[in-house]
């Protein structure tokens, strides 16, 4: 697994990743994820169930992606490779400068690779343009390529131009004994609507504070919850600031994992106000603590929820208002399912167990798959990525491969030594069981 985004950094890429390697190591897979260095963490780290994370020391440029020139990375990538002796490399975001480094390279040593897409994009604007040309060139030789929802798929196959043959739908799911509901946290004597969310123009900041006022004022009882952290913050603060709403709206800041199902715990409705998603994790987690969704009708929303657990509407203020109004008017009138009842609903449709499964039948299939050798692959960047672009990268395609042999031939793949798998069919790691343990600390006392 290699992506620019992983733990101690927050967010549903991030976990999606977490989640995986876990089933899969429970699968007996050996599973090694690559990411970028996170100040002080750095080298080798071993998670929970001997999870093994490399933090490479390379600098970050922007929002936690890596700078590039597609080379560095190189060295560092191929001593991971050929240590741990992988067989598929698999790449996370299309926003992951490493995770598209990590594809080139694969391709030139001859592994098997598969990318997953967590994001949506447009084709007008400039970011969009270039960043569509980016993925157009890393999955042109790509094995496989998973999407999070059927929107997502038609979005990255229209983006990539890539063949729908090669691309699966393998939606997020969510842990449902981390989100467990509790109504006794909530007050009585108001409704609460929580918002947990970056505080980005993308997750629609600007409908949200134009439905505040409007609802604080038809609703005396009414407050907010609001969870996370961005430049649209100040937007928020304005609207507090300007219609004295100190009190019922709270700002809560960046939340870790562990404390965002004891704020979803407190509310009654979660509200998602997303200008664009392509599988909304929060909305799962806020149905599954119980409460009633209201949501954007965006990009691979409809997917996530049976119509009867969410109530959708269009993303602009006058819509959203008049979806919670009648989500207000239910709650009052106490025709609204229990929480334990959305909680078991919400529990049996999405399990990351299942999402391994299919995870692992797409790693099945590629590793049956050949891998193109260089000079069909410079022929397939030329013809699918356009004249300019794909004489380009066939440019580098050229260069990374005489580099890996300038490589191979500095430091031969022999001998560099082989890392002990701490997962998979020899995995070393073991749990101690807990008599042992305490055996142990005894005989350490004596």
């Amino acid at each position: 697994m290699v992506s620019d985004f992983f733990y101690p950094n927050m967010g549903g890429v991030e976990s999606h990743i977490y989640q995986l390697s876990q089933c899969l190591i429970e699968k007996g897979h050996k599973v090694v994820i690559v990411t970028h260095a996170y100040g002080r963490r750095k080298g080798v780290r071993h998670l929970t169930n001997g999870l093994k994370v490399y933090y490479l020391p390379l600098q970050v440029m922007y929002n936690q992606s890596t700078a590039t020139t597609c080379f560095h990375s190189l060295p560092l990538m191929r001593c991971v490779f050929v240590r741990e002796r992988i067989t598929v490399v698999h790449a996370h975001s299309s926003f992951s400068a490493m995770g598209h480094d990590a594809l080139f390279h694969a391709k030139t040593m001859g592994l098997n690779t598969v990318f997953t897409d967590h994001s949506l994009f447009g084709f007008a604007d400039v970011s969009s343009v270039l960043t569509n040309k980016l993925l157009t060139v890393s999955l042109c030789d790509t094995n496989h390529t998973v999407c999070v929802s059927y929107t997502s798929k038609e979005n990255t196959v229209l983006r990539a131009a890539l063949n729908p043959e090669i691309v699966s739908v393998i939606p997020n799911a969510v842990d449902p004994t981390d989100f467990t509901p509790d109504p006794s946290q909530r007050l009585d004597d108001r409704i609460t609507i929580v918002v947990i969310s970056r505080l980005v123009y993308r997750k629609g900041i600007d409908l949200l504070g134009g439905l505040i006022p409007e609802l604080c004022l038809k609703h005396p009882d009414l407050h907010f919850l609001i969870g996370g952290e961005g430049p649209k913050r100040l937007v928020l603060e304005e609207v507090r600031e300007k219609y004295q709403l100190h009190d019922r709206v709270r700002l809560l800041g960046a939340l870790e994992h562990k404390d965002v199902r004891g704020v979803l715990v407190q509310g009654h409705i979660f509200l998602n106000t997303s200008l664009t998603e392509a599988f909304c994790m929060a909305i799962l987690e806020g149905a599954s603590c119980g409460l009633q969704v209201v949501s954007t009708r965006v990009g691979g929303i409809p997917e996530v929820l049976p119509e009867e657990l969410i109530t959708m509407c269009e993303p602009n203020v006058r819509a959203l208002c008049a979806g919670l109004e009648t989500v207000i008017a239910r709650q009052r009138s106490g025709s609204v399912p229990s929480p334990a009842s959305i909680h078991a609903r919400v529990q049996n449709l999405y399990t990351w167990r299942n999402v391994a499964e299919r995870t692992e039948k797409v790693y099945d299939r590629v590793a049956g798959e050949e891998v193109l050798p260089l000079d069909r692959r410079l022929r397939r960047l030329r013809a699918h990525c356009g004249p300019v672009a794909g004489s380009i990268f066939a440019f580098v395609a050229v260069l990374d491969f005489l580099f890996l042999l300038l490589l191979q031939w500095w430091v031969p793949d022999w001998v560099m030594d082989v890392a002990v798998d701490a997962t998979g069919p020899h995995g070393l790691w073991r749990q101690v069981p807990s008599s042992k343990v305490g055996a142990h600390s005894k005989s350490a006392v004596k």
